[in-house]
């Protein structure tokens, strides 16, 4: 895999990121070294993770994965060397008291200490590409769908004055570049429009959710990605399992449910965008699609999001080395037009139903 630059930044990323969510719940900590020891010796040069994880958050496993990454750094200080670290902090913590007292906002000073912390808990000097998990104002994320001003509320942190925070850790040398997820195009543009009038750091990549079941950046985001030059970073391209088959017979509930698929396992993420029935319906047409053409649903979908223009690199999440080889595996396949025309009719009228 050949390097790809993430925006107006220095970073060069390899097209394939490692997702870290599920290590320190459905991955131990001996399971998540060997995830990663494999990752390098498949030459992935970018990992992923977030100061909630893992996923689902609570307060058990708030932060355990950056402790596992921390962990294994120790034991292969060599390894930091070849990867390039990304990391979140978490926007507005309402109704998870772990996170801020469940503040419901983001200031500076919150900032700063999350940066401090997650450079504390992988024990690494400087954070590649640090990204605010989710928007500070009101915005339809996490499955919901539309904006409502009257929740809007000024006295937040603002976009110039989470960029200024931003800033102080470009100038201490604790952050390389910066970045957004779960973000609109509005927010982008305005990251990027205040950065350019007051010199400060640009936004390199945006994180939001693409997959087969959910391709809202299509919606307008593309566009502002392409024109101001800011990188897709694509995360649940599986669509949280929907993707692989598993559930195409046993549904993500009751006795035939994979126990071992996030869906069906945890219920707080079978009551999110994920886990709705319409969002199964569609994923077994996509998976019967690829069946016909001879592939796995699991190709097909990764297929989808690796020959994307606009996704640099897609972020892929695994419980185990061999679901790591099997996804890194699917590099190089190429999508029919056929397949593709195929593909885009069941979106035309299943829509986009994990939105």
């Amino acid at each position: 895999m050949d390097t790809v630059q993430l925006g107006h930044s220095d970073l060069q990323v390899t097209p394939i990121c490692l997702g870290t969510m599920t290590f320190g719940e459905q991955v131990s900590e001996a399971d998540s070294h060997a995830i990663l020891d494999r990752s390098l010796e498949l030459g992935i040069n970018f990992i992923d993770t977030s100061e909630v994880y893992s996923v689902p958050t609570k307060a058990e496993t708030f932060n355990i994965t950056e402790k596992i990454i921390g962990s294994w750094f120790a034991k292969r200080p060599a390894a930091r060397q070849q990867l390039l670290v990304a990391t979140k902090v978490a926007g507005p913590a309402r109704g998870m008291p772990w996170i801020r007292n469940a503040s419901p906002d983001l200031t500076p000073e919150d900032i700063e200490a999350a940066c401090n912390g997650s450079l504390k808990r992988m024990g690494i000097e400087v954070i590649d590409l640090y990204q605010i998990h989710w928007p500070v104002r009101h915005v339809p994320a996490f499955g919901a769908l539309y904006y409502d001003p009257g929740k809007d509320n000024p006295e937040l942190t603002s976009i110039h004055a989470q960029l200024e925070a931003m800033q102080k850790l470009v100038k201490a040398g604790k952050v390389r570049a910066i970045g957004l997820s779960n973000e609109t195009p509005y927010g982008v543009h305005e990251f990027v429009r205040l950065a350019e009038q007051y010199g400060l750091p640009r936004v390199a990549s945006v994180q939001n959710g693409y997959c087969l079941t959910n391709r809202s950046v299509e919606n307008g985001l593309d566009e502002t990605l392409h024109r101001l030059e800011v990188s897709l970073l694509a995360y649940s391209p599986l669509s949280f399992g929907l993707l692989t088959g598993k559930y195409d017979h046993g549904g993500t509930t009751g006795p035939a449910a994979p126990m071992e698929g996030r869906i069906a396992k945890y219920e707080s993420v079978r009551r999110q965008r994920w886990g709705r029935p319409e969002a199964l319906v569609a994923a077994r047409r996509y998976n019967a699609l690829a069946r016909q053409h001879g592939l796995t649903p699991t190709q097909m979908a990764l297929a989808f999001c690796y020959t994307k223009w606009l996704v640099a690199s897609t972020i892929i999440g695994v419980t185990s080395v061999a679901q790591l080889d099997e996804d890194v595996r699917v590099w190089g396949t190429t999508l029919s037009p056929e397949l593709l025309q195929a593909i885009d009719q069941i979106r035309w009228e299943e829509r986009d139903p994990s939105q």
